[in-house]
């Protein structure tokens, strides 16, 4: 049976998988994606109901198609994100093939090439391409063991309040996906706890100005690199209910009672860190230092906007801050569920390559592995503060391009020897 060839397979077919097969397209470079699912199927299936994107649709976009039927200033609803990389793909007929699971890619001995089998059958391709993303598989830590008798779910499987049974929830982890959930359940009339560990809070807007807006003319888009121990840092940042500031005094106040880093459990009584006031603290240092480097900025560049003295102004200290909650009875309290919004691991393991250390992580150089034909894309930080954004990626994918082009040209260099063959030929 005759064995179907390319020169690379790129699999995944979300946002990554599409902004590098459009530069592979633009190179000449013969390719296939692979899906296992629908294209974007994590916008579609791995999101709660009224998840919207988290950047305005001026910037979280390609540079080569706006989304014609939003405001520019609007946060698009996570279904009109999924219909616009779908409208990206056919812009150059990507040739993804949905439904089709790799299963496995190995390197063929002697010849370089990889075989990678799939669920349609197998493929020789000469690259491969690992554009899974970020966000593979849902992580939850071991605490609360399944006997607890809770209802337990990790955010990526959160749809909405009517999901859950009745009664009270903790969601654990307030960075964007925790905080918005969090912030959803209250107004639905729920009792909700909120575990808050280390976090960057930066402002919606300010003066006048989106935060990534602010990002952009910082250069803090494009930083290449988390500074050390921020490593487990995340953002918290919403686009809901026409986006504004995540401020966690505002939730408390709204009825939500945060409590500090979810440690340990013991028959039915959850403890938590005495690090909730450094972490709120930390979060609100972090909002400063982005209003001062934005006034900053106005003054050295002349710009004139509104100045917003008003937003450096918080709120009062809620009982739960200054009065922290260590342990919480979960039956007494009448908690019945718990979301996780605790992060993603990477897995990598249908790749049987060495391009990994001993954790599994990936060793690149900007999405290029040490392993020769071996490359990433989609990954956090994988060159800059941006990669895991729409337009990151983007330019993420451009690069992996590049690479291929590059090692095709190399690929297809013939000697001084080789080209008197030819020519006697």
């Amino acid at each position: 049976m005759s064995i179907e060839e390319t020169d690379t397979v790129v699999v995944g077919g979300g946002q990554a998988g599409i902004a590098l097969s459009e530069h592979l397209t633009k190179q000449g470079v013969p390719h296939i994606v692979l899906e296992k699912d629908r294209i974007a199927e994590a916008w579609r299936s791995g999101r709660w109901d009224s998840l919207v994107a988290n950047g305005p649709a001026w910037h979280d976009r390609f540079p080569n198609l706006e989304f014609d039927d939003c405001d520019p200033e609007e946060f698009a609803p996570k279904e009109r994100v999924a219909q616009y990389l779908c409208d990206y793909a056919k812009k150059f007929d990507a040739p993804i093939r949905a439904g089709v699971e790799v299963l496995e890619a190995t390197r063929d001995e002697g010849t370089g090439d990889f075989t990678v089998a799939t669920s349609a059958g197998n493929i020789r391709a000469r690259r491969v391409v690992a554009a899974t993303g970020a966000f593979q598989i849902p992580s939850i830590p071991p605490v609360v063991p399944e006997v607890a008798g809770l209802t337990q779910i990790h955010s990526f499987n959160y749809r909405n309040p009517d999901q859950l049974p009745e009664g009270a929830v903790l969601v654990v982890g307030a960075g964007s996906s925790g905080a918005q959930i969090a912030e959803e359940l209250r107004r639905s009339g729920r009792r909700v706890y909120l575990s808050v560990g280390p976090h960057e809070r930066p402002p919606r807007a300010y003066r006048n100005r989106d935060f990534v807006w602010w990002l952009g003319v910082l250069g803090l888009w494009d930083v290449a690199a988390q500074e050390p121990g921020t490593e487990h840092v995340t953002i918290s940042v919403s686009g809901a209910y026409g986006g504004r500031t995540m401020d966690f005094r505002r939730l408390a106040g709204d009825g939500v009672t945060l409590v500090g880093l979810t440690q340990s459990y013991d028959d039915g009584v959850l403890s938590f860190a005495d690090d909730l006031q450094t972490n709120i603290a930390n979060g609100d240092a972090s909002y400063l230092s982005m209003l001062d480097a934005a006034d900053a900025y106005a003054e050295r560049m002349g710009l004139v906007l509104p100045e917003e003295p008003e937003a450096r102004h918080f709120l009062p200290d809620p009982d739960c801050l200054t009065n922290p909650v260590r342990q919480l009875d979960l039956a007494k309290e009448g908690v019945t569920s718990i979301i996780w919004a605790t992060g993603f691991r990477q897995d990598f393991s249908w790749m049987k390559v060495d391009a990994f250390d001993d954790r599994g992580a990936p060793i690149h150089q900007r999405g290029v592995s040490k392993e020769p034909g071996v490359y990433f894309l989609g990954l956090p930080w994988q060159s800059r503060r941006g990669s895991t954004f729409i337009w990151g990626v983007w330019h993420d994918a451009k690069y992996i391009a590049d690479q291929i082009a590059i090692q095709r040209s190399y690929s297809s260099y013939r000697g001084p020897e080789e080209q008197k063959v030819d020519a006697a030929e």
